[in-house]
Parts: structure tokens; sequence; C-alpha cells
């Protein structure tokens, strides 16, 4: 029965694409939806882009077993990123009138160095959305049994179908319906959770001290790792095409910026819920660590502690979660391609066949992410992995080039390549500080020497 009704909702996924599909016309309808997007909009496309898979199946089993610091790394540092961005960048940004965050690497600097940070763009996602493919992939093996390889394919096909076809308003549309399924399928689970521990104090209060500190108690390695992962989920997401494509979507800075304010709020309050959901039911059903896998202890709590409805609602709340990251993390790099790495070198390129290629891109990216899929099975540490190149590469540059008027074109290059290079040789050697941290202090700091060593002629941004 469970199976049923999760087939009827995957085709009812389906057609509410091609239903949006309608509203396409041009390329700006399927990248930006038009320029039409409300608050209510951005926030739920944008706390649907981000509540994926790693919310699910990934942060309970950390918050298990590390406590609040994971909860700082995890969960409020997306809602931080979404302020940060809010408040500072949105609205510089929105009044360029631009379609992909590389188009702010031409306008600053040079058409070389948008080539290089899309293709930094485009080689970055495929990693985030490997996570989801994987995520549907156990998700399948759970409710239906279908063995993990045959679950990527049908999970990237059924993405690839209505993001094709829909594009920006698609995604718009299912995130909405997909926002309010994981709402309400998140909302029972809890209240059955907290039904049989008595609440939720008697949940934490049979936790030791150590589980709610909020920084690391295991010494330079702990750390290292902390400052790792926040630098990737609040730094390192600033520069990526997902957040500005709901930013440039929106019908006005105002809409933008409140989007990504109430989109924050979204991003704290409703990540917190598996949480709980996680700890009760480790708390109820220790034997569901007997295994010590971390990324099955909600699946197989709702397996064991729900009726068939509630499964049905439930099972049907974490697709549609996992649909709309994969989606919407999807739709960002085919913007990339087709906006920065298409356009700008194809001669009499007519709108209609810009609209084909970056749907053709889409496709691309799907191949690519599954092979990724197969590659690393780890949801989280997929995430972490296309965060980090984005942010030893393009955080510097994009940052110091949006508020800084003597950034530089050979600063920028500089932070690109020692940033990345850095990066690159500390995650060989596997050095114990983190190498996302080296390569971030390196990359920070060559923007900034090489801009002052050789600096431009002209400034092309605006105050």
């Amino acid at each position: 029965m469970i199976s049923f009704f999760i087939i009827i909702y995957l085709l009812a996924t389906l057609g509410i694409g091609f239903w949006a599909s309608k509203r396409i016309k041009t390329s700006g309808d399927f990248t930006l939806a038009g320029k039409n997007l409300t608050t209510s909009f951005v926030a739920v496309t944008l706390f649907a882009t981000w509540f994926g898979s790693s919310q699910i199946m990934g942060n309970p089993g950390y918050f298990i077993q590390d406590g609040f610091s994971s909860y700082v790394t995890l969960i409020l540092s997306g809602g931080i990123c979404l302020f940060i961005v809010g408040q500072f960048y949105a609205r510089k940004l929105y009044r360029m009138n631009i379609v992909t965050v590389n188009d702010f690497f031409r306008i600053k600097y040079n058409k070389k160095l948008e080539l290089a940070s899309s293709l930094l763009m485009t080689f970055a996602y495929p990693h985030w959305i490997a996570a989801q493919f994987v995520a549907l992939a156990y998700l399948f093996n759970a409710v239906m049994g279908v063995p993990i390889t045959y679950g990527i394919f049908i999970g990237a096909a059924i993405v690839v179908l209505y993001t094709y076809i829909g594009g920006m308003w698609a995604v718009a549309y299912t995130d909405m319906v997909q926002s309010i399924m994981i709402l309400l399928g998140l909302s029972i689970l809890l209240f059955e959770t907290l039904s049989r521990t008595g609440g939720i104090e008697p949940i934490f209060a049979s936790q030791p001290r150590e589980f709610f500190n909020i920084f690391p108690t295991g010494g330079l390695d702990a750390w290292s790792d902390y400052i790792a992962l926040l630098l990737a989920f609040v730094v390192g997401a600033i520069p990526v095409q997902e957040i500005y494509q709901r930013v440039f979507s929106a019908k006005s800075e105002k809409a933008a910026r409140n989007g990504l304010f109430l989109g924050a709020i979204l991003l704290v309050l409703i990540p917190s819920i598996p949480l709980v959901i996680g700890l009760g039911g480790v708390q109820l059903y220790p034997e569901l660590m007997a295994d010590n896998d971390y990324q099955s202890v909600i699946p197989n709590l709702v397996n064991a502690m729900t009726s068939t409805p509630v499964q049905i609602l439930f099972y049907g709340a974490m697709i549609s979660a996992i649909l709309s990251t994969s989606s919407g993390a999807m739709l960002a790099p085919a913007t990339v391609i087709g906006e920065n790495l298409i356009r700008p070198y194809a001669k009499n390129l007519s709108d209609k066949r810009l609209l084909l290629y970056t749907r053709l891109s889409v496709i691309l990216i799907a191949i690519i992410s599954c092979y990724f899929a197969f590659d690393d099975s780890d949801i989280v540490g997929l995430v972490e992995a296309s965060l980090s190149l984005i942010l030893v590469c393009l955080f510097a540059p994009f940052t110091f080039g949006l508020f800084w008027k003597k950034a530089s074109v050979v600063g920028a290059w500089s932070a690109i390549i020692i940033g990345g290079l850095t990066w690159l040789f500390c995650f060989i050697y596997d050095t114990r500080i983190d190498a996302t941290i080296y390569g971030t202090i390196t990359s920070c700091l060559s923007m900034v020497i090489g801009s002052i060593l050789f600096q431009d002629k002209t400034y092309n941004i605006k105050e």
C-alpha cells in the first residue's frame, strides 16, 4: 500500500511540473520564473532547496552523536547564511539585474573570470545533487525494497523530468506543495514521538552534560572539523547560485530580502524537528542504533512506531524534501551552463535555442551527479564537499569584489588559484587542520595582496 501511494505522489509531482511548463515561453521564464516570485515563494523555495536529505537522514545522526555542537554547524549555519545574504548581499546584486552569480564576475572583472567561476560552480554542484540521489535511493530501498543502485537512477530520472519541463516555475510550485507535506509529516511524527516519551523534557533529561556543549570537546581535531563545517555551510554557501536564482526571481528587491529573512527562520525552526524525533526515537528503540547506521535512524523509526497512514504521509514528506532540494540544486548549474558557458560563445543564439540548451544541461548535470552518487554514499559529506570548492575559490573574489572598490582582476585570479591549490594540497596530504580552513585563509589573503599590488585602472561596480 505504501509503495502504491508513493508512486501516486511521484506522478502528482510530475503533473505539477507539466502544468507549470505551460508558463515557460522564454529562457527567462525557465531560469527566473519571469521575475514574478513573491516573498512567500522566495522563502519557501529557499527553504525547500536547502531542507533535503541531510536534514532528515544525516543531521539527526550527527545530533545523536555530537549533541548541540552539531546543531550549531548543521542547523543554525543555514539560517545565519541566509540572514547575511539578505542583510548585505541581496540589495546590491538584485539591482544589477543579472541572472547568475557568474554574471557578476563578468561585470566586475572580465569574461575570463566569468568562465573560470562558471566552470568551478558547475563542477561543485554535482556533489550536492548526488547527496539527494543517495538519499532517495535509501528511501526507495527502505519503502519498496529497490536496490540502492536502481534507486539512484530512478530518483535522478524523476527530478530531471519535472525540472526539464517546468524550470523555475515547476520548482517554485512543487516546492510550495512539498513544503506543506514536509511540515505536516514531521509534525505528526513529532507528536507520535513525544506522546511516547512523555514530552520533550525526558528526551533531553537523559542526555549527558557534554551533549549540551555548543563547542566541540575533542581537542584540535574536533575544533578543526567544527570550524570547517561552519565555514562551508555559512561562508561557503554565500556565493552559491541557488540562493541568487531565487533572489533574482523575486518580483521586487523587497520581496527578495524579506524572502531571505523568512527562509532563514524556516531553516532554523523546521530542521530542528527531525533532531528531536531522532533523539526520542533512539531513546524509545535503542536497537535502532545496533548497526551504527545513523542515516537510517528516522526511516527505521517510522517503520517501527507508526501506522500505515502515518508512514505514507511521512515518506511522502521525505520524498518532498529530497525532490525539492534536487530540482533546485540541478537548475542552478544548468542555468550557469546556459547563461555563462554557452550564451557568450554561441553566435546568433536565439532565446528558443538557449532555452533548449539550458534544459539539456539539466540532463548533463544529472548524469555527472549519478557518478558522484555511486562514488560516495555519505550524505552530509557530499554536501560539505560541494560547498568547500566554492568557498576556497569563489567566496573571496565574490565578496571583496562586491564590497571593496580596489578588488582587482589579479587579486581575483590569485584568490581562485592559490586558494584552490592550497585546499587541494592539504586535502591530498590529509593535514590535521581541515583543508577548507587553509584554503579559505589563503584565498582571502591572496585576494587582498593581489589587489593591492596589481590594481585595476577602473572600477566596474558602483556603490
